[in-house]
């Protein structure tokens, strides 16, 4: 569980980093270069319709793990509008609330005792 740990924080460090770096040198206009790749029909529009499945899935599992409830529904919105970096450290603080136990930091405290 420490190297998972371990990679969440180094996932959370690089993404934050960047996000700053890009931020400070190009400004918050993430949405319209995005959708313009998307439309562009080339390789970095194919890596952001994949990226936006896998944030459509992440917000989902989240959601699920906590049975669709207004929390989870909350929590899946920002899985899916924060990423990597919302995620990482949703996983880092429930791996705790798990005590370490992987089949519940996955399924939820009542999958994974049911």
């Amino acid at each position: 569980m420490g190297v998972f740990r371990t990679l969440l924080v180094v996932i959370f460090i690089c993404i934050f980093g960047y996000t700053a770096i890009v931020a400070a040198n190009h400004g918050f206009g993430l949405l319209a270069v995005f959708f313009g790749d998307i439309v562009a029909l080339g390789w970095p529009g194919q890596f952001n319709v994949d990226f936006t499945g896998f944030l459509t899935l992440s917000a989902l599992w989240l959601a699920w793990r906590h049975h669709f409830s207004p929390v989870g529904i909350a929590l899946g919105m920002l899985g899916f509008f924060g990423g990597g970096l919302f995620l990482s450290v949703y996983l880092f603080l429930a791996s705790f609330s798990a005590k370490g136990d992987m089949k519940e930091l996955l399924l939820g405290k009542v999958r994974a005792n049911s």
